[in-house]
């Protein structure tokens, strides 16, 4: 027997982005900010982990309207690594969490927090569908 379960809870660092499959299916990819905070030795310590997080059909629609970036978010799911050739046949990889279950946190006015993190820029935007 094994398991496959993730749960998280972290900010949303830019807008999901939202696509319309072949098929009529819908998928919605975003990423969240997890931040651990400690003390070691007397200072303060942070480290953000980002994740990617994917969903489909009626759960991609809805977080594709009602999530923003800097709100806070639950969100559990199956690990997954997918794999494809780049536009140079360099293969990639990409760990993503497949999301089956999604709760919005914290406030209801839609307002970010002023230290919501800033999603990093790289190449996400070469990840095929």
């Amino acid at each position: 027997m094994s398991v496959n379960k993730c749960i998280f809870i972290g900010r949303i660092g830019k807008d999901p982005e939202i696509k319309f499959l072949d098929g009529g299916n819908s998928v919605c990819n975003f990423s969240i900010a997890c931040t651990e905070k400690w003390v070691k030795d007397g200072e303060k310590m942070e480290k953000t982990e980002w994740v990617n997080v994917v969903a489909f059909k009626k759960l991609a629609e809805i977080c594709g309207e009602y999530l923003k970036k800097g709100k806070q978010v639950y969100i559990e799911g199956k690990m997954q690594t997918r794999t494809w050739d780049d536009k140079d046949g360099k293969k990639c990889y990409m760990t993503e969490v497949v999301a089956n279950q999604m709760q919005m946190l914290g406030s209801r006015d839609g307002s970010a927090p002023k230290d919501a993190p800033e999603e990093p820029d790289d190449e996400k935007d070469t990840v095929p569908f």
